[in-house]
């Protein structure tokens, strides 16, 4: 497990957290509710005009607040049981150390299956049937998934879908082109040297353009990182912003506005 799947997991294991204590806050409070309840004579109406009306009436709400507290509570765990089980199901992440390495893999995959679509397809078109089954045999397909691939869709057509061929072909380009992207941020990042100044630290980390400061800076300062995206970030104590050719472009922005107000604060 890598760094990147290491926060991943801590980040599953925060949302889990809150979801068991915000499930066991529903539970008291329906648990309460129950027992408030309990002390209300089953079928039991508010007695208007009686001296215990007023009384009984707030009884009442404050169990009905105890309910609506417990389902609020119930949904807030429910919420934070979905968020837990999203964690790392968005694909491959741009801030994965590996990502290169498991995007080169789900491309070979790809490539394999595309092969393997378009070699069906000829052997589904040869006229002799009995010589085509033989080949789709030879690239692993079993008799029910040849049966599968003979019979016609809604259209008529048989094989794999030309929009298939197309749409798989299509995510080959893009995963070619972000493996292309990442290597150059990779390359970037590797050139681009710390920079340290009486003012501020800048550094490209974790796939992140990132300002440090000593302390809060000053709402100017706050004001040129907020302008060119920089947002800050409690887990790494820096402002960040990602390390892409903008992010890239925007930091450099960042350093020459920080270093002409260091030398205006200086006149």
């Amino acid at each position: 497990m890598n760094s990147y799947e290491e926060k991943l997991e801590a980040k599953r294991e925060r949302y889990l957290e809150r979801a068991a204590a915000a499930r066991e806050q529903s539970d008291a409070q329906w648990k309460r509710a129950r027992e408030m309840g309990s002390a209300i004579p089953f079928g039991q109406p508010i007695l208007v005009g009686h001296h215990s009306e007023k009384a009984d009436r707030a009884f009442r709400n404050r169990m009905t607040g105890h309910y609506d507290k417990a389902m609020e509570l119930g949904s807030k765990a429910e919420y934070y049981e979905q968020k837990a089980a999203r964690v790392g199901t968005g694909g491959i992440s741009s801030d994965d150390p590996e990502a290169v390495q498991k995007l080169t893999a789900k491309l070979e995959r790809l490539k394999k299956h595309q092969e393997t679509m378009r070699n069906a397809n000829k052997a589904i078109r040869l006229k002799d049937t009995e010589k085509g089954n033989a080949k789709l045999r030879e690239q692993g397909f079993t008799d029910e998934q040849i049966a599968k691939l003979r019979e016609p869709d809604f259209c008529g057509r048989v094989g794999y879908p030309s929009y298939e061929l197309q749409n798989n072909n299509a995510n080959i380009h893009r995963i070619e082109n972000r493996i292309k992207d990442l290597q150059r941020r990779q390359e970037m990042e590797t050139k681009c040297e710390a920079v340290t100044t009486d003012l501020y630290e800048y550094k490209v980390e974790d796939n992140r353009c990132q300002f440090v400061f000593d302390g809060k800076p000053e709402e100017e300062v706050r004001r040129i990182l907020k302008n060119n995206s920089f947002k800050w970030s409690p887990s790494r104590g820096a402002w960040v912003r990602q390390a892409s050719a903008n992010g890239m472009y925007a930091a450099r922005r960042v350093q020459k506005e920080l270093d002409a107000l260091a030398v205006r604060e200086e006149e």
